[in-house]
């Protein structure tokens, strides 16, 4: 006898379940994230069936009875990659990787694969391409290890049953939003599909000690597509960030049980696939222009790598009524806050005038410490004076006017010295905490106040 069918609305946030649809979500708040699913109710004994498919008895372990076996990680072949997830994929964990179509998530796994395949078994198993659209990404690749099985398929079940027989040393699943279970009456993609076959994939891998990428789409707000528990069974989530205009790439881990959250990995999108960047900073910097007005080096952290980028900033009379404001990776509320306090506290007059900031290579900066170089970016324009080539300049700026201190100042100081640079501009509260070798290798300057900063940087 077949199991009565019922409609229920689950929470892509929180993945609350209420038999009536609301706006607002009544476990967690958000707005519009109910989406209607349609259920078969197990009858008890198809109910009794499963029980019986899947025995699980559990037992207690004391913590000093766990033995502390070393975690082991394998090293994908890309420095860049092993950087993002601490150090080497480590055996037995679920890492999942999204982004923007077409950025480049398929050709990264695709790419590993060479190198991998020379030690392990490994099962790619996709759910959107052909074996023979595979076949031709990964000649362009030049991927041909013996070691690389393919496998069409988008039941669960049957991918499983492949992983036991099988026994491979890695899996990839391209993606998880195409994989479904077949007793489930929602269509792929739905919440309570991806949900249900993550955790599946989950438990049999980590049963089998077997490392596993799981390849996730995103919807058209940026978010992983799928219940927001997906993100909290994995392992590890690996983000690509970049522009469609921009052949640069940048891995960003969100989360990582295995390592640190800070570390990103930049890479070039070229045609024989994605290309480490092994100095990201010089390439962020190449090719901008000498002695012109409205640009300035800024220097950011991204856990600990420290990344030059030219801030430009440009200033000119409106052609409206109210002024216009228009950012490029960088905050557009920050830049107003900026805006505001040069003109009350520098005596720099903004009203009238329209001021643009872009960040040039695609990237975004997301800290503090970028609000100087961004303030003389802004401040070199409105006065059409260039600042000099040789000068970087990083520091937060308050609402008072003041030039407040940043972490991480010794290591950004070392990659400006390293990479040219004779001044650095920076937080006079920074000075005490820096050694006396920094001196030798660039000239450091103290400043307290936005005047102060943009007379040293145009001396």
């Amino acid at each position: 006898m077949a199991g009565k069918i019922k409609s229920v609305y689950v929470c892509s946030e929180c993945g609350h379940e209420t038999q009536k649809w609301f706006g607002c979500c009544p476990g967690c708040g958000q707005w519009n994230t109910l989406t209607e699913e349609v259920r078969q109710i197990q009858t008890g004994a198809k109910t009794a069936a499963a029980a019986k498919a899947y025995p699980h008895a559990a037992k207690a372990e004391r913590l000093q009875t766990i033995a502390a076996v070393g975690e082991h990680r394998y090293h994908t072949g890309l420095s860049e990659l092993d950087r993002v997830l601490g150090g080497g994929l480590v055996k037995g964990s679920l890492v999942l990787v999204s982004g923007d179509p077409g950025i480049g998530k398929s050709t990264i796994l695709l790419q590993i694969c060479q190198t991998l395949g020379r030690e392990l078994e490994i099962l790619y198993v996709s759910g959107e391409e052909s074996a023979h659209q595979i076949k031709l990404r990964a000649e362009r690749l030049h991927v041909n290890t013996e070691h690389l099985y393919v496998l069409c398929e988008t039941d669960v079940q049957t991918v499983t049953q492949t992983m036991r027989a099988e026994q491979p040393g890695l899996v990839i699943i391209d993606s998880i939003q195409t994989m479904s279970i077949e007793e489930l009456n929602s269509s792929p993609g739905s919440i309570t599909q991806v949900r249900e076959s993550t955790n599946l994939l989950m438990r049999t891998a980590k049963e089998l000690d077997i490392p596993m990428f799981l390849v996730g789409h995103v919807n058209k707000d940026g978010n992983i597509a799928g219940p927001k528990v997906l993100e909290h069974i994995v392992d590890a989530v690996l983000y690509f960030e970049g522009e469609r205009n921009y052949s640069y790439r940048i891995l960003r881990a969100v989360k990582n049980r295995y390592g640190s959250t800070n570390e990103i990995g930049v890479f070039e999108m070229s045609d024989a696939g994605l290309v480490e960047v092994e100095n990201p900073s010089l390439m962020l910097i190449s090719g901008r222009p000498t002695n012109t007005s409205g640009t300035c080096i800024a220097c950011l952290m991204e856990g600990s790598r420290p990344l030059l980028a030219e801030v430009q900033g440009l200033v000119t009379q409106t052609g409206f009524g109210n002024p216009r404001r228009m950012t490029t990776g960088f905050d557009y509320n920050r830049l107003s806050m900026l805006l505001a306090v040069l003109e009350k506290r520098a005596g720099y007059f903004f009203g009238n005038l329209d001021a643009y900031i872009n960040v040039v290579g695609g990237l975004r900066l997301d800290e503090p410490a970028s609000d100087l170089s961004v303030a003389l970016a802004l401040v070199s324009s409105l006065k059409d004076v260039a600042l000099r080539d040789d000068t970087i300049a990083f520091g937060e700026i308050g609402l008072a006017g003041e030039i407040r201190s940043v972490n991480a100042c010794a290591q950004r100081i070392r990659e400006a010295a390293r990479l040219g640079f004779a001044r650095c501009i920076v937080p006079k509260h920074n000075l005490k905490n820096l050694t006396p070798d920094l001196s030798e290798q660039i000239e450091i300057v103290g400043v307290r106040t936005i005047r102060q900063a943009f007379e040293a940087a145009t001396i």
